[in-house]
């Protein structure tokens, strides 16, 4: 392991920029881009798109290690190159930013108010592949619909169980098992949540450091005994389909957590924008990102 990007991803100041939208999400990525459907036909052109998208903002010299502390990618963005080199190589080695690897391969129908992931097929391969990629750590989602007890310590286990896997083969894993903003449930929810996490934390093997990515809570600080944990190597904020005002907003009265946007970073970007108006426009993204992540 990196000892330079684990004492960032410790101890840095910013957030990790969430590029790792998958084949079900990525057409809404791009409309929201100004690519509508109609542009592209297959998965392959659809990806070379998405690829560009993402290109253009790393490449931007608003995107760097001063304001970002790493970027997570999806499978087929890590196997791509960027200006000739790998994508997780130049994030590292031409920006100063962390990469990490979405590995998850989406979610199971719901049972118990939660969707947990798919089995991911040779997982062990693709951890041996982001080694040799340069990649620092993992990341895999699964959803809280419902504050169903059983449901949500499933859920969390899960989590845990492949999160020890990605330990052990080297890497740091995010965990990110989702309440969902719409839920009638959220803020029971997210207590449920709380405890399931923390008393896995208490079982775990004392030298193992996770890192969590959860929904920005209804109840101000929630979160801080996770933050404080010492199992714990950072806890991050996703937007979950809040507006950037609404995260920033939110994620400014959570101390210690910092962000790791999507949508929120990339509101307002579009492909027909020049060069002048994209990088002016992602600044300010990343510049109130950046801000609420630093309290």
């Amino acid at each position: 392991m990196n000892a330079e990007q684990y004492q960032k991803v410790k101890d840095g100041r910013g957030f990790i920029a969430a590029l790792d939208q998958s084949g079900g999400s990525t057409p809404k990525a791009l409309r929201a881009y100004g690519i509508a459907e109609d542009a592209f036909t297959g998965d392959d052109e659809m990806f070379d798109l998405i690829h560009a998208m993402r290109t253009r903002i790393i490449t931007s010299p608003r995107f760097g290690g001063d304001r970002i502390i790493g970027a997570i990618l999806f499978e087929n963005t890590m196997d791509r190159p960027i200006e000739g080199r790998g994508s997780a190589a130049y994030l590292w080695e031409s920006k100063g930013v962390v990469p990490f690897l979405k590995v998850d391969k989406g979610l199971e129908g719901e049972s118990n108010g939660v969707q947990l992931m798919k089995p991911i097929p040779d997982l062990d391969g693709l951890l041996a592949r982001a080694r040799a990629h340069g990649v620092f750590g993992t990341k895999m989602r699964s959803v809280v619909k419902l504050a169903d007890r059983e449901g949500i310590e499933a859920n969390v286990g899960q989590q845990f169980e492949l999160g020890e896997r990605i330990l052990e083969a080297g890497l740091i894993p995010i965990l990110e098992p989702e309440v969902d903003i719409g839920s009638p449930q959220k803020s029971e929810a997210e207590a449920l949540l709380k405890e399931a996490v923390l008393s896995r934390l208490d079982r775990a093997d004392g030298s193992s450091r996770f890192m969590f990515k959860l929904t920005l809570p209804d109840e101000d600080d929630l979160y801080r005994d996770l933050v404080e944990h010492p199992g714990v190597l950072r806890v991050v904020a996703l937007s979950g389909g809040y507006d950037r005002k609404e995260a920033c907003g939110r994620l400014a009265r959570q101390r210690g957590m910092t962000a790791s946007f999507s949508r929120a970073l990339t509101e307002g970007l579009a492909a027909g924008q020049s060069d002048e108006e994209f990088d002016r426009t992602l600044d300010r993204s990343i510049a109130d990102i950046y801000r609420a992540s630093s309290t």
